[in-house]
């Protein structure tokens, strides 16, 4: 990977979308957690996204904003081998925390059973991308040129 113009871990802390690609191809925006150098994505049986990667595991991601008024453009693009592993709730807390806020009684409940819930009956699983490649550009310019 090139040295980027700005800090990727700053940049990866914010509560950005990421878009994951899969063999299909299919490609679904994600929220994920940026830790130990690899991305965290929440899935189970429930998800198509959890099948495909079970049946190839090779996928593409990319997190990137665009401000048109700021001129502010940053992306990082990560492609490697995903692995579906167990569950853990304290991660778990950490990355809705960074999308829901701190406070989890005002998290819609839709989000709520993850961490509480047994992760084994309903099959919860992350999806970690520790990425093979990742490149990250500052493609930022001035708009009032």
């Amino acid at each position: 990977m090139r040295n980027p113009d700005f800090d990727i871990d700053f940049f990866l802390s914010a509560p950005l979308t990421a878009r994951i690609a899969t063999n299909g191809p299919t490609v679904r925006p994600v929220w994920f957690l940026w830790e130990e150098g690899a991305f965290w994505i929440l899935t189970g049986p429930w998800a198509g996204l959890h099948d495909r990667v079970r049946a190839d595991p090779r996928v593409s991601l990319v997190v990137d904003v665009c401000d048109l008024p700021t001129g502010h453009v940053r992306q990082v693009i990560a492609r490697g081998s995903a692995e579906l592993v167990p569950f853990d709730a304290p991660r778990g807390r950490r990355k809705l925390a960074r999308y829901l806020g701190p406070d989890e009684s005002r998290w819609d409940p839709r989000f709520v059973h993850y961490l509480h819930d047994d992760p084994r009956q309903r099959g919860t699983t992350w999806l970690r991308l520790a990425p093979a490649s990742l490149m990250a550009r500052d493609l930022s310019y001035d708009p009032g040129r």
